[in-house]
């Protein structure tokens, strides 16, 4: 029952009631945020392999779509889409190598190779951006079978339904043996190792899912919320951004890293009306900005401190005892 109310207040309430402002603002970003916080809790919390670049695959995802797109004309929007998670996915698949030989720590270290790199890629060579010289590209605009999803409204739900059914794949994914290996060699490489499991396949196949995920995210971020993009934009804020997505709403959730996203996007909303309530005038951009940073910062520790599983558990504790204060109280 529940699904279904979701359903229909996403797809049949929702674009009808809610304003541009809602769809550009929060909407559209949160489930394209959401989407790659998916890719990213499914290689670090599900698989336990730390990666510090997944705004290059943002940026991998966007440019490839972009180039399939302008080059190739004659593939569907939806096939670009497609393929650009392919090349994503390979590029993941290389950059994750090291993980057969490092962990933790040098892992992550390793992972901001495939960030400078790509973006210095994007910079450098024309190619990418159709020579244009600052890299910027212009995202067409999305039609498939003839349908065209122009108004905020439209993306919104281009965007809703693709991350639908990728997460719904991810599910499967993880519930699998594929899913169980990840979490396997999550808890214990060695003994995972001693019982079977694969590590080359299971490593390189955490790695290329989540790039894959994470570039779709890419190409939703750049065709469906901000319609123009840059390399700077893909920068090191963005990765961490991700990475405080499902620290802050919870490793090894799914659930977790809707929350967290949710989280992200609606807490600068929050913090700019309260700042401008409070100072007026001088809570500026830059004021915004560092507040954001510094509370963003203290909510991370506090919750790697006082609950590890993020947001998703303080809502999992607050359901229950909703449920327990509904029960009627036994006799005596």
């Amino acid at each position: 029952m529940w699904i279904g109310l979701a359903i229909v207040l996403a797809y049949g309430i929702v674009p009808l009631a809610g304003s541009d402002y809602l769809f550009d603002a929060v909407l559209t970003p949160f489930l394209a945020l959401a989407l790659a916080a998916v890719g990213l809790n499914v290689l670090t919390g599900y698989a336990g392999q730390v990666s510090l670049g997944s705004a290059a695959f943002l940026a991998v995802g966007a440019y490839a779509a972009y180039n399939l797109h302008l080059r190739a004309p004659a593939l569907p929007l939806l096939l670009d889409v497609v393929l650009a998670g392919g090349i994503a996915a390979a590029t993941g698949i290389v950059f994750g190598l090291p993980s057969l030989r490092l962990r933790g720590f040098y892992l992550a270290v390793s992972t901001l190779a495939a960030q400078f790199m790509i973006q210095w890629a994007l910079t450098k060579f024309g190619w990418f951006s159709n020579d244009n010289p600052s890299g910027v590209i212009d995202a067409p605009v999305i039609s498939i079978a003839g349908v065209s999803f122009a108004s905020p409204a439209e993306r919104y739900v281009f965007t809703l339904s693709i991350v639908i059914i990728l997460a719904l794949l991810t599910l499967r994914l993880l519930r699998s043996q594929t899913g169980r290996n990840f979490v396997a060699v999550r808890d214990h490489e060695v003994a995972a190792k001693v019982i079977g499991v694969p590590l080359l396949r299971t490593k390189l196949l955490a790695f290329g899912f989540s790039s894959s995920l994470i570039g779709i995210a890419g190409v939703l971020w750049a065709f469906a919320y901000l319609r123009t993009v840059e390399p700077a934009g893909f920068n090191l804020d963005r990765s961490f951004q991700i990475l405080f997505i499902i620290i802050i709403g919870g490793l090894g959730s799914l659930r977790g890293s809707f929350i967290g996203a949710a989280f992200i996007v609606v807490f600068p909303l929050l913090l700019s009306r309260i700042g401008a309530a409070l100072l007026g005038n001088l809570f500026d951009s830059g004021v915004l900005e560092m507040s954001q940073r510094i509370a963003i910062g203290v909510l991370i520790i506090a919750f790697l401190i006082a609950e590890p599983r993020g947001l998703v558990a303080l809502c999992d504790r607050a359901w229950s005892a909703a449920r327990r204060a509904k029960r009627p109280a036994l006799p005596t």
